[in-house]
């Protein structure tokens, strides 16, 4: 296929690598290009830098990182890939895994010693499947160490801010541990609220500034912190400049044609492009030709900036795509006046909740991994059109003790305090299953016996449907305090409440397929020469799974890192000291 479409090309612009995106794999491959000697350009579709990166949690997920033996425990390449092997299944492909094993220990040190990024793992944050060959209970998972955003200066006023629900009140930043101690209630967790909450009031001089927490945490973190060495480095950052389309000579890619200020700017790549600009959830026309149906740009967690401009960019020359009918899948609800909807990540694995079908029947695990999630979801919609949305209901005693999507525990965000207009269109109540089941258009005898049968597996505290609290990764965000199981307990108490649960996503898993490092490939296997693609513009490392927290950012850092050494290879511009990798940093 001849896509040569640079004769008479005048170039704006001349770098050695323009990386695409603004993320954390994108961001981490500049720096990584910049080191080697090589001149970068980033340029980012939206006003904001930092993608989808930035309103996550900012987990990444790297066997074998080497705080593990310091936490006490142990992990091991041939354990990693047995779990891989097992989790992952028939999309497996053992170079880019190797790749992965072999250098995401390596980012790591990189970031470490020359970005000063550091991470910590956590030690009791379990793979999500820890049952399975390989798993782990913890120790996999980092997530980025907490940040100043005094320290980014002006440019702080352009990292996308953080999803309203990782904050407490919408205003205040945690870590995931602190996180995971405040949700689920253990010791110390009224004393530790206080305490950010007293730090966050008490930093008056940031307060006359801005409402957004000087603490930055989670995806912030990360992204502020990469932002940070970018701009230590002098590297140019371009925002509100899409790219309309990639550039080739030869068949090899050369640059991309891009709009800025308004106008048509021509950036040549000399030594090639890195396509890190996310994947398609935010275009319908690419959800309803790719995902199974129905699908709805309405219903996804991330922020509406990803339109699958690389994926489309990489087609037009050829490239191959895979996993295009699956996602990072997550349930997901709608909370007025907020951009994006919000991922249940932690309400499900609560006891008394149960979520049910059109039919009221329940169908699935509800503190499954959130991908599980919405694989249920989409295959009992096939069975009986009951699906798509499903419902989560819980009572009263839930409703005062657990946050529940769109509202803080009723403890501290009583019933007399939900939005006006939310009651009934965004939280429904009723004083009875069968009224709860009216208001929401379910069935209220399927609701019943689905409730009657929950009921009767809690007092035992075992799940026989669904195996709810089986799994170690279930218990982790279950309440202690609730025995024998914490994830199963009765709903008895009136009133009940329904959210409604679509079937979102935290991001697309289809896009470009890649070799070992990075690199686009054909159809028939061949490389697009000078065109890498990482993150959810690659198709996902995982395959149609979800291993562990932090395997999306994970692999697009490592891979981001990756293309970046390779790209210095090609051009002969790798330096030494670069390559000598620094131990991580605790």
């Amino acid at each position: 296929m001849n896509n040569d479409n640079t004769h008479g090309m005048r170039w704006d612009a001349v770098y050695d690598v323009v990386v695409v995106g603004s993320g954390a794999g994108a961001m981490t491959a500049a720096l990584r290009a910049h080191d080697h000697g090589l001149s970068v350009l980033m340029v980012e579709k939206a006003a904001q830098y930092g993608g989808t990166t930035a309103i996550s949690g900012g987990g990444i997920w790297i066997p074998c990182n080497d705080q593990i033996e310091g936490l006490g425990g142990s992990d091991s390449p041939e354990q990693a890939r047995a779990y891989l092997r097992a989790t992952v299944g028939e999309d497996y492909e053992p170079a880019r895994i190797d790749a992965y094993l072999e250098h995401g220990p390596r980012m790591l040190g990189y970031l470490a010693a020359r970005a000063q990024t550091y991470f910590r793992a956590v030690a009791r944050y379990p793979d999500y499947y820890p049952e399975r060959e390989g798993g782990k209970p913890g120790y996999r998972t980092l997530e980025p160490a907490v940040f100043d955003a005094a320290r980014l200066g002006d440019e702080f006023q352009r990292l996308r801010a953080s999803s309203p629900a990782t904050l407490i009140a919408g205003r205040i930043a945690m870590t995931q541990v602190e996180a995971h101690t405040i949700v689920t209630k253990e010791p110390g967790w009224l004393w530790l609220t206080a305490r950010l909450g007293l730090r966050y009031l008490a930093d008056l001089r940031w307060r006359r500034r801005t409402p957004r927490d000087r603490r930055l945490t989670l995806g912030n973190a990360l992204v502020a912190s990469l932002r940070a060495a970018m701009q230590a480095r002098g590297i140019e950052l371009w925002l509100q400049t899409p790219m309309r389309s990639l550039c080739s000579e030869g068949g090899k890619v050369t640059g991309l044609l891009a709009e800025r200020q308004g106008r048509a700017v021509n950036v040549r790549a000399n030594a090639g492009v890195i396509l890190g600009c996310g994947g398609f959830e935010a275009d319908q026309l690419m959800r309803e030709q790719y995902l199974p149906g129905p699908t709805s740009a309405k219903w996804t967690a991330a922020p509406p900036i990803n339109s699958g401009d690389g994926i489309r960019a990489g087609l037009a020359l050829g490239a191959d795509v895979a996993l295009m009918s699956h996602t990072w899948g997550a349930p997901t609800v709608h909370v007025p006046g907020e951009e994006k909807q919000r991922a249940l990540f932690v309400e499900r694995a609560f006891p008394r909740c149960i979520m049910v079908n059109g039919q009221g029947q329940r169908f699935v695990n509800e503190a499954a991994p959130y991908p599980d999630i919405i694989y249920a979801m989409y295959a009992d919609q096939q069975r009986n059109g009951a699906n798509v949305p499903a419902w989560l209901i819980f009572d009263a005693e839930y409703r005062k003790r657990y946050p529940c999507g769109v509202l803080l525990p009723g403890t501290v965000q009583p019933d007399s305090k939900i939005p006006d207009g939310w009651l009934d269109k965004v939280i429904y109540r009723a004083d009875s299953l069968a009224a709860l089941a009216a208001k929401i258009g379910v069935d209220a005898q399927g609701l019943a016996q689905s409730v009657q049968r929950l009921n009767q597996q809690a007092g035992k505290g075992v799940d026989t449907d669904f195996g709810k609290g089986d799994s170690l990764f279930d218990r982790y965000y279950g309440d202690s305090n609730c025995q024998p199981n914490p994830c199963l307990g009765p709903l008895e108490r009136a009133p009940f409440y329904a959210l409604r649960i679509d079937a979102g996503e935290l991001g697309t898993k289809g896009g470009l397929r890649t070799d070992a490092q990075a690199r686009v490939l054909r159809a028939d296997g061949s490389l697009i020469d000078g065109l890498y693609a990482i993150g959810n513009t690659s198709a996902a490392l995982m395959g149609k799974t979800y291993p562990g927290p932090g395997s999306t950012i994970g692999p697009a850092m490592t891979f981001g890192y990756i293309a970046a050494n390779h790209l210095a290879r090609e051009v002969g511009q790798v330096q030494p000291e670069v390559m000598a990798e620094a131990g991580l940093h605790r």
